[in-house]
């Protein structure tokens, strides 16, 4: 029988959460599967390991995505923390949404949005990257989506910031959000469609719902996504496109010159730097892998951003490379729970690097500032001291 790795390792102490690269390096070396005692989960390491795990629901459910009870039960009838078939059915109308299709009509608003931000910023010389950039951007771009207005447009930054940070275990940070998520849940739960914008998808999911297409009383919980679970990864990612093409002029110069090499370099972005530290499952019954049994009702902490690293599956797994396109990284999850909001989050994404590569030869920045998150890894801070126009 094999010898159960182990780590001291907390996978939310504040050292970890600001930089989890090199204790994603030790536990990966352990095994795929690590039992990390401080934290009372076991950890996925490997990119295989992960990728399986995602794609089988019926041992790995998504009952117990977040590492407290209290966020568990807050997000009972939500299709994050379902399983088939009731995930199939309440994914369906958010998908519905955020297809290729339905987002199609969406594609040249979005990039002229963004070349217009960016240009105004290149104009400007020097700017705060995640506040003139990071955050405005997609703010918009899902405010006006959703059909969201007055207060709850106001709102949308900190309830999302909120709403991944009670995913984590009930440390001080999960108890400071606990109120602000709150809020967000307290509105959705009482959210009407004639609260969100006349033509809008928030407007359509409500439409969704009158017809049946859902469960009656689940719109607010499927609009809740939109915030929860994307708003706050979407700001991380565009921070760090910002930051990777700082720190790698000669990458940027390559999309600069290829234009095409815009979607493989928004997949390296997020292969590089995984938006999401740790997401959770539950083991449905008792599970082997590689020698070890995660038993049943264990809480897992599926680490993508080790997977996203791990040298067994990707060469120079350390590098920054555009060209590489890893269309197989694990940011956007996997299987039935994969990311429903990507095909957006792409669109924004590609968006601001086709406006950048276009118009930025080089970017000065300062020390980047990180600030300690449960789940969402994200630059808080990102002073762009110079830009050099093309």
């Amino acid at each position: 029988m094999s010898t159960q790795p182990a780590s001291d390792i907390d996978l939310f102490a504040d050292e970890v959460v600001i930089d989890p690269y090199p204790a994603y390096a030790e536990l990966r070396e352990l095994g795929p599967v690590v039992h990390l005692p401080k934290n009372d989960v076991y950890a996925l390491t490997r990119y295989d390991v992960i990728r399986a795990a995602l794609a089988d629901w019926e041992s790995f459910s998504s009952t117990s995505i977040a590492f407290n009870a209290r966020a568990n039960e807050a997000l009972i009838g939500t299709s994050l923390a379902s399983d088939p078939p009731v995930h199939t059915q309440l994914r369906a109308t958010l998908t519905e949404n955020l297809s290729p299709r339905a987002l199609r009509g969406l594609k040249g608003r979005i990039e002229d949005k963004a070349d217009a931000l960016v240009a105004g910023l290149v104009d400007r010389g020097s700017f705060e990257a995640v506040d003139a950039l990071a955050r405005v951007f997609p703010l918009e771009v899902v405010a006006d989506l959703i059909g969201f207005t007055g207060r709850v447009r106001d709102n949308m930054l900190r309830w999302g910031q909120a709403a991944m940070q009670v995913i984590g275990p009930m440390n001080q940070r999960t108890a400071d959000s606990f109120p602000i998520a709150g809020e967000l849940y307290a509105w959705c739960s009482q959210v009407r469609a004639e609260d969100l914008a006349e033509g809008s998808v928030g407007r359509g999911i409500f439409a969704a719902e009158e017809r049946g297409a859902v469960p009656a009383g689940t719109a607010g919980h499927i609009i809740h996504q939109y915030l929860g679970a994307g708003l706050d990864t979407t700001v991380a990612a565009i921070g760090n496109i910002v930051a990777l093409f700082a720190a790698h002029p000669d990458q940027l110069a390559l999309v600069r010159d290829q234009p095409a090499l815009v979607p493989g370099a928004f997949n390296e972005v997020l292969r590089f730097w995984s938006p999401v530290n740790a997401w959770g499952r539950r083991a449905a019954k008792d599970v082997e892998i590689d020698g070890v049994t995660i038993p049943a009702g264990a809480q897992i902490a599926v680490l993508l951003g080790a997977g996203n690293r791990d040298p067994r599956h990707y060469d120079d797994a350390d590098a920054f490379r555009v060209e590489r396109s890893p269309v197989d990284h694990l940011s956007f999850g996997y299987g039935p729970h994969g990311c429903a909001g990507q095909g957006l989050a792409r669109l924004e994404a590609h968006a601001v690097i086709g406006a950048l590569a276009r118009r930025v030869e080089r970017l000065v920045v300062g020390a980047p500032v990180r600030v300690p998150a449960n789940i969402t890894r994200s630059i808080e801070k990102l002073p762009v001291l110079e830009v050099t126009p093309v």
